[in-house]
């Protein structure tokens, strides 16, 4: 019998000071069986750093690494093109030229300790795409990681390079650096 996800709801005030965007996100995630509660929560992060890109909501989680074929989010317009294409971990330069030449746009968000060696690895050929490549620093993924309950009110306020996320029992910040940006 296969393992079935376990599923988390968020209800998250969202203050993107970065684009004056103020947002009430109510999520469901599944954390699949083979998934780690620090790359949920990367996930988690990364949508919430896109929120003020989806006037319509149409941003959403995907089957993640149930399909090999779609992003971990993904926005698609009305029309179902593909606006915004969103990885998290460290894809293979393959996957990622596909996917820039899908979407719009197209970020990674690269979070784990593996980090540092995959960005060194790949970075020459993964900065000839149009995409956006952002590291997420490990040791806070796992402090944020470490909050996770079933069902979760938190606040998340945005500003520059760093998330503050309090929760009723917690406060963190979390930062990020961009180690590409996609031209515009």
């Amino acid at each position: 019998m296969a393992l079935k996800p376990t599923i988390y709801k968020f209800k998250i005030a969202l203050s993107d000071l970065n684009h004056d965007h103020y947002a009430s996100l109510n999520l469901t995630v599944a954390l699949h069986p083979s998934e780690t509660p620090e790359r949920m929560m990367a996930r988690v992060l990364a949508f919430c750093l896109h929120a003020y890109n989806d006037p319509e909501q149409l941003m959403s989680f995907t089957k993640g690494l149930s399909s090999a074929d779609e992003p971990d989010i993904w926005m698609r317009s009305l029309d179902d093109q593909l606006q915004l294409w969103i990885d998290v971990g460290e894809p293979a330069f393959e996957r990622m030229k596909k996917a820039s030449r899908q979407s719009k746009q197209t970020y990674v968000y690269s979070f784990n300790t593996k980090s540092a060696v995959w960005w060194k690895q790949g970075m020459t050929n993964l900065q000839t795409l149009p995409i956006t490549v952002i590291q997420f620093q490990y040791a806070e993924i796992q402090g944020l990681a470490a909050l996770v309950e079933r069902t979760m009110d938190w606040s998340i306020t945005l500003s520059g390079d760093s998330a503050f996320v309090a929760t009723p029992s917690s406060q963190l910040e979390l930062s990020w650096q961009t180690l590409h940006s996609a031209p515009h």
